[in-house]
């Protein structure tokens, strides 16, 4: 189980498998397959597992762009593997009737929002000055 980490603080997030789904998300419906196009601070975390705190204010701008984007896009465009972006998450279709856009679809292992405890870590790691990582 993988958690956004800033310091002694966790942020539980889930599988990496899960994960991966967000940024391949991102990557193959907002940045036209090519990771770090328009989000290169988001990409520098995914493929580096860290980020500086010095860079968590700009990551969280682009992470909330990347979120309005994800709002306009049907749940059905989540990519579940990059490279096989026709590939179902193993649960299918099989998805609650709250989540109706790309933006809403990854949730956390304790029910939250990915992208509000993704924001909330960036948060904390530009308050304390400590790097971000996934672990």
């Amino acid at each position: 189980m993988l958690s956004f980490r800033v310091g002694p603080i966790a942020y539980p997030v889930g599988t990496g498998a899960f994960l991966g789904s967000f940024f391949d998300t991102v990557t193959v419906r907002l940045e036209d397959g090519q990771r770090g196009r328009v989000f290169p601070l988001l990409a520098r975390l995914y493929e580096s597992g860290g980020l500086d705190a010095g860079d968590a204010p700009r990551a969280r701008a682009e992470l909330n762009e990347a979120a309005t984007l994800l709002q306009h896009l049907p749940a059905s465009e989540v990519v579940w593997d990059a490279e096989h972006p026709d590939r179902v998450p193993p649960w299918g279709d099989q998805i609650a009737e709250t989540i109706l856009t790309a933006r809403d679809y990854h949730v956390t292992t304790d029910g939250r929002s990915l992208i509000g405890v993704f924001d909330e870590a960036l948060a904390t790691s530009a308050t304390t000055a400590q790097p971000l990582r996934i672990r």
